[in-house]
């Protein structure tokens, strides 16, 4: 069963156009083709990534934040008890008083002291401001390196002011080696992010969304990787880290309680976002995967209509995520 769906997996007729097959991607003389394989390296990468990450955020992050006036709040531990930890993870974080009354009476203790327990073990769950400080520390980190180096490998390529050229002899394009450097870090990046969701600041409302966006991230990037679409890929990855660490430099100043700074950058966050995921992104990089394919190829190929159509849903969640972050600078500009 797994090699008849690794063979309908690997059909030719989904990644590449008409009379193209696998053996044509085989490296010659002055060609250098990307290849699934290679993706495996992806997972240790994104190990090292977390070893980064760990050094990052406890020797530069904790001192940043300590000069920046943020405090590390040392939460009270409460007492071990089996019979109200066991309540609190399986029944209620929050006990009516009924159920205070009877967890004491068969922790033979008082209310008050079941009470304390429960809002001590509570704030537990909660993360201190240094926490959040530390991830968008890391993230803001990696957004801002991400997107320097994404310029400095981009901007003497001539696809990326003439978007024609992403398919300028496609599918036969060399890989580059700051293409394959560029795709395994970002890779990695998001692989790290699924392996800590689990320990990071926990969000309940979008516990799901981050899952699903971290996966679908991974997903359109090996896709593109697989299907040699690596030059419209790096422009996609390119858009996208330009505007991220803008916000995560103002959720760093906001936990500093830099009021002015956080407001500033986040002025500058929404319109980097409008410009390159509201404009750029529809205007251009979709331009070049719905429009432009049809003058190389009268026969789309079936992963033509998979990209365009998670890259269709990922505009529709750009116009969502713009609609909120509008309403938050209406509220700015006319609420104060």
């Amino acid at each position: 069963i797994l090699k008849t769906l690794n063979s309908w997996f690997w059909w030719e007729n989904i990644w590449m156009p008409i009379n193209c097959t696998w053996a044509d991607f085989v490296d010659r003389e002055g060609l250098v083709f990307p290849k699934p394989h290679q993706l495996y390296a992806t997972i240790p990468y994104a190990f090292v990534l977390l070893i980064i990450r760990f050094f990052s955020e406890r020797y530069v992050a904790i001192p940043l934040a300590k000069a920046l006036g943020i405090k590390n709040v040392r939460r009270v531990k409460p007492q071990p008890n089996p019979v109200l930890e066991s309540y609190f993870r399986e029944c209620s974080k929050h006990p009516s008083q009924s159920e205070i009354k009877g967890l004491a009476k068969k922790c033979n203790c008082t209310v008050h002291l079941v009470e304390k327990w429960f809002r001590r073990r509570r704030n537990l769950e909660i993360p201190t401001v240094l926490r959040k400080f530390q991830e968008a520390f890391w993230r803001f980190s990696f957004y801002l390196t991400s997107s320097i180096v994404g310029f400095i490998f981009l901007y003497d390529k001539p696809w990326f002011y003439d978007i024609w050229q992403t398919w300028v002899g496609y599918p036969f394009q060399t890989l580059l080696p700051s293409q394959y450097w560029y795709y395994m870090a970002e890779i990695g990046f998001y692989w790290s992010l699924l392996f800590t969701l689990g320990i990071d600041n926990k969000r309940k409302a979008d516990f799901m969304a981050h899952v699903v966006h971290h996966l679908a991230a991974i997903g359109l990037m090996s896709g593109s990787w697989c299907g040699n679409y690596v030059r419209l890929g790096t422009l996609v990855i390119f858009v996208h880290d330009t505007a991220d660490f803008w916000l995560e430099a103002a959720k760093m100043f906001n936990y500093a309680r830099w009021e002015k700074t956080c407001n500033m950058l986040f002025i500058i966050f929404s319109i980097a976002f409008f410009i390159t995921r509201i404009i750029l992104f529809p205007f251009w990089i979709l331009r070049a995967t719905l429009y432009q394919p049809t003058y190389y190829s009268t026969t789309p190929v079936i992963a033509y209509f998979l990209f365009n159509g998670m890259l269709l849903i990922l505009q529709g969640l750009h116009l969502y995520w713009g609609y909120l972050i509008f309403k938050i600078l209406k509220r700015f500009v006319f609420l104060k």
